[in-house]
């Protein structure tokens, strides 16, 4: 398959699973905020590109700089100076931010590499964090490694993918359905 046909089959995996929380999180009487930089938006955008998404979208943060992390999440200095902008710990000090900061009941956040520059040999490109957080403050954070040959747009695409599919996940657990999540 070509970095074209799977990259447009990666974008409508996101189309439908963005159909899916707008379909599910209204049942839920849930909303979602996103918290994003690696990704620039792309995962509030693939869900607000589906008609309907203003019964379950609050809003989306995109951090870009470290210091709009801090600004606009209250991730701490002290995380970002001891353990970087790409790791567990502002993954998921970003996703509660985006909780505390916003009305929606669930969040995810991502931050990574999405290259072709700024990889390092203990963060390289393709490596992204993603945090999840849900009702009860179920919150976790999970690392994606994708192909460092991959583009960015490959890259990221398969970053929005993940987050919208950890999302529906969560959305089945809350649901109590006995379907198995496809992400965490």
């Amino acid at each position: 398959m070509s970095d074209a046909a799977a990259l447009d089959e990666i974008r409508a995996d996101c189309r439908r699973l963005a159909q899916e929380i707008i379909d599910r999180f209204p049942g839920l009487c849930a909303t979602v905020a996103t918290a994003e930089s690696c990704t620039g938006g792309l995962i509030a955008g693939a869900i607000t590109d589906i008609a309907g998404s203003s019964a379950v979208f609050d809003r989306g943060f995109v951090t870009y700089s470290n210091e709009a992390k801090q600004d606009m999440l209250g991730v701490r200095e002290a995380t970002l100076e001891a353990f970087g902008a790409v790791s567990a710990q502002v993954a998921t000090e970003m996703v509660l931010g985006a909780r505390r900061r916003s009305r929606a009941d669930f969040a995810v956040s991502v931050t990574g590499v999405a290259g072709p520059g700024g990889g390092t040999k203990t963060k390289p490109v393709g490596l992204v964090w993603m945090g999840l957080s849900g009702p009860g403050d179920l919150t976790s954070a999970v690392e994606l490694r994708w192909d460092p040959s991959w583009s960015r747009d490959m890259i990221r695409a398969a970053t929005v993918r993940a987050a919208l599919e950890a999302l529906v996940g969560r959305a089945t657990m809350a649901s109590g359905s006995q379907e198995t999540p496809g992400s965490p």
